[in-house]
């Protein structure tokens, strides 16, 4: 059992985890990328919550089998490489007895975020018609990335599934 100020350390953990995963989602949204540094840094953090409780081995080979059944969805074309790297090492920074809530949230995110996104595309597709003359392109950055995901949906573009890991792992945190 840790004492005085290494208690604090798996709580310190969890929420620079959740800080991290915000940023990977927000950058997915963006960008449609997840920066290879921000899965590393969430398995550091993992890491380091995991040092006193002794579930590391439990985390680690956790994140091992969910890596490997994500990586399947990713050779079948479903999940993006980024997703896989992100969920294993999501799965890390989870508390060894909420793994298999925190697959389930993330799943239950996902299928909601997937629905949301496809009946705004659908309603961009249908709805939404770019003008002929060419606009001028938005300086601020929460205009662009209204555009690029205007743009996105009408083409029906991948889903920032960051967005649905990051939203397992608070909804586990809360």
């Amino acid at each position: 059992m840790p004492h005085g100020w290494l208690a604090l350390l798996t709580p310190a953990s969890h929420l620079a985890a959740a800080g991290f995963l915000l940023f990977a989602a927000l950058h997915d949204i963006a960008a449609r990328t997840v920066p290879n540094w921000v899965a590393c840094a969430v398995i550091l953090v993992g890491l380091t919550g995991h040092a006193y409780d002794n579930n590391l081995l439990i985390g680690l080979a956790a994140a091992f089998i969910v890596f490997l059944v994500a990586a399947l969805c990713w050779r079948r074309g479903w999940l993006g490489g980024a997703d896989v790297k992100l969920m294993g090492a999501s799965v890390v920074a989870v508390p060894s007895g909420q793994i298999l809530t925190f697959i389930v949230a993330m799943s239950i995110a996902g299928s909601l975020f997937a629905a949301v996104y496809m009946t705004v595309g659908a309603v961009a597709r249908r709805f939404y018609r770019p003008t002929a003359v060419p606009t001028l392109r938005p300086t601020r950055l929460p205009a662009r990335v209204v555009r690029a995901e205007m743009w996105r949906l009408r083409r029906g573009g991948p889903l920032p599934y960051a967005c649905a890991i990051a939203a397992g792992f608070l909804f586990v945190q809360l």
